[in-house]
């Protein structure tokens, strides 16, 4: 599978974005072919090479003739794009992203519909562009996956039409929630609100660079130069160096020997309603031959902290250790399997070769197992071989 890795060490933008995949081998001809499939007037795109630090990137740029800023609901940009010819997946991501703008937007400004947000820069011509831009770029490169380093949003103040705001900007702030970020020493909004709604639509982990074979590596330009690092994006295009699907987990565990276990039911309720991918516990044998538990969450690294804040705020103990870890997974869906019994759902996972495990959701088939006095495992077999039949 083909995936990129968003270097962000000098944020990100959506005209940064399609610079960097441009540079790392998307035709023009194909960007401004398919962008004309969203029959929008008034612009016209460019690319040319620049220097930023001392590297040569890429520096794209929609040029708009008499609009200015085009205010425009976010309900009116998304039926723009889905009346257009572009593809379904191009038209799936910049909906995708637009819709996770306009509800950042929308709580930062206390609105109640996202649908009805009225996206003021983003609104224009050029914003449009560099998103539905972006997702015509990562169609066309066929990329599967979306990676990134931790974010690098500048500092200081930036003119809006809201007024002026505190860089990271409030809607970044909203989008990039949860994402690891840092400040650097420059006086600049080195994050726009359309880099962080790429991001926040796409990016599916954050952190180190995932293992990969490396097929290109391109640098988007931004506008502004600075003296201590270059003002680029980087992207860096691979393919998993396994056939199997490939993330990273964060691993957080700890010892407790001093607690009720009744209060693990709790504990364990919290820490799946938050977000936890997977939560387990393994005896062990601690010094002087204490009994104890050891405590196990998966859980995205995104995670970490707030996971970490409901184990020592909900258990005895007094600290704990985290690290990242790498899996392999299957690519995982719940079909409708119909059978005699009633309609059951069934989790079917597949991977390089086909389908690898099907397995019957037990809750449905318990529950027809109940109302017909039917014994629970002759259901269970019978949801999976529909499923295989077909």
């Amino acid at each position: 599978m083909r995936l990129v890795y968003f270097d962000c060490f000098s944020g990100i933008s959506g005209d940064m974005t399609i610079g960097a995949f441009l540079d790392a081998g998307l035709s023009m001809n194909t960007l401004s072919r398919e962008l004309k499939k969203l029959k929008l007037k008034g612009y016209e795109v460019k690319k040319r090479r620049v220097l930023r630090g001392g590297i040569a990137g890429t520096k794209f740029d929609c040029i708009t003739r008499g609009e200015g800023h085009g205010h425009r609901p976010v309900r009116e940009i998304i039926r723009l794009i889905k009346k257009s010819d572009l593809s379904n997946r191009v038209k799936s991501l910049s909906c995708g992203i637009f819709e996770n703008i306009g509800r950042a937007e929308a709580r930062v400004h206390g609105l109640t519909k996202d649908a009805d947000v009225m996206l003021h820069e983003l609104g224009s011509i050029d914003s449009i562009v560099d998103i539905v831009g972006a997702a015509i770029a990562l169609d066309e490169l066929d990329i599967g996956a979306f990676y990134s380093s931790p974010v690098n949003t500048g500092r200081g103040f930036v003119k809006t039409a809201h007024g002026v705001l505190p860089v990271p900007a409030p809607a970044v702030l909203e989008l990039l929630r949860d994402a690891p970020l840092k400040v650097s020493a420059v006086d600049a909004e080195l994050v726009t609100p359309t880099g962080a709604g790429i991001l926040k639509t796409l990016v599916t982990g954050f952190g180190v660079m995932p293992q990969m074979k490396v097929a290109a590596a391109g640098y988007g330009a931004g506008s502004m130069e600075f003296t201590n690092f270059p003002n680029m994006l980087r992207v860096i295009i691979g393919d998993t160096a396994s056939s199997f699907k490939e993330d990273k987990v964060c691993v957080i565990e700890a010892n407790i020997d001093d607690m009720n276990p009744q209060y693990f039911e709790y504990l364990f309720e919290r820490l799946f309603g938050e977000g936890a991918l997977d939560v387990f516990l393994t005896n062990v044998l601690m010094k002087k031959s204490r009994p104890a538990f050891r405590l196990t969450v998966l859980a995205d690294p995104s995670l970490r902290e707030k996971m970490a804040a409901i184990i020592l705020g909900e258990t005895t103990t007094v600290g704990l250790r985290f690290y990242e870890a790498g899996r392999f997974i299957l690519d995982r869906k719940i079909v409708k399997a119909r059978t005699k019994y009633g309609e059951v759902k069934v989790k079917v996972s597949t991977g390089a070769g086909g389908i690898k495990t099907v397995s019957a959701e037990y809750e449905d088939c318990a529950r027809i197992a109940r109302q017909k006095k039917i014994p629970l495992k002759k259901i269970m077999e019978e949801a999976k071989n529909a499923i295989k039949d077909n």
